[in-house]
Parts: C-alpha cells; structure tokens; sequence
C-alpha cells in the first residue's frame, strides 16, 4: 500500500523582497512567548541562536512596529517577549493559517491529491 499524496500550503506575507511572516516565524513567535528568550526558543526550534536572532530581525524591520522587544542580558538575566502587536499579527496570521486549510478543502484540492505521486520516481525514465 503506498500513501497518499500530501500537499502543504503554506502563507506567506512578503515585505519588499523578505517574508515579513510565515510558517517558521509564527512558530518562532510562539516559541518565543513560550520559552522568554530568544536563544531558548531556537533550541526549542533545533535551530541556532543566529538563526532565530536573523528572524526575529527581519519581523521587527516588516511591521509597522517592533513584534518581539529584546532586554539585554545581565546578571539579571535578559529575554524577549512578543509585543502586543506581534500578538495581533500572530493571531490572525494563524486565523488565516485555519481559513486556508478550510478553503483548501474542494474538489481541486483533492484532484492535484489524486493525480500527484506520494514519492518520486528515481527516474523520469519508465
């Protein structure tokens, strides 16, 4: 028995030529309102500080205001916190993330499921 095909839609949100909010970067948010800190959420993310510092960059440069504010750290620790607006834009970006799944499901959805391949072929030949 083979499986089915799967196809992934995913939204993003483009700001010039960067993605102001996708995937990977709401979950950022919420990794970041879960765990307080930047460096803590890439881990959770198995992915490196730089890389989530890199993202949060690009967030805070597409929005009208900053969505995750940065304290430096100290003996007292420091941290990051999704701002009020990047709880907004979170929000409704995964309003969004839930009407496309809804929509996704018609009868051209389940054509391109029906004709595509759970695998590729190792070769176009035969």
């Amino acid at each position: 028995m083979t499986a089915a095909a799967h196809i992934k839609l995913k939204i993003q949100l483009m700001c010039g030529e960067e993605i102001a909010m996708g995937p990977g970067k709401a979950d950022l948010l919420d990794a970041i309102k879960t765990h307080g800190s930047i460096s803590a959420a890439g881990r959770a993310m198995t992915m490196s500080y730089r890389r989530a510092w890199m993202l949060v960059d690009v967030m805070n440069r597409c929005w009208q205001e900053p969505l995750v504010a940065t304290s430096p750290g100290s003996s007292h620790g420091g941290g990051a916190r999704v701002t009020p607006l990047g709880e907004a834009v979170l929000a409704d970006y995964r309003a969004l993330q839930a009407r496309l799944n809804i929509a996704s499901d018609c009868p051209a959805h389940a054509a391109l499921a029906a004709a595509m391949l759970a695998e590729p072929r190792m070769s176009q030949k035969g």
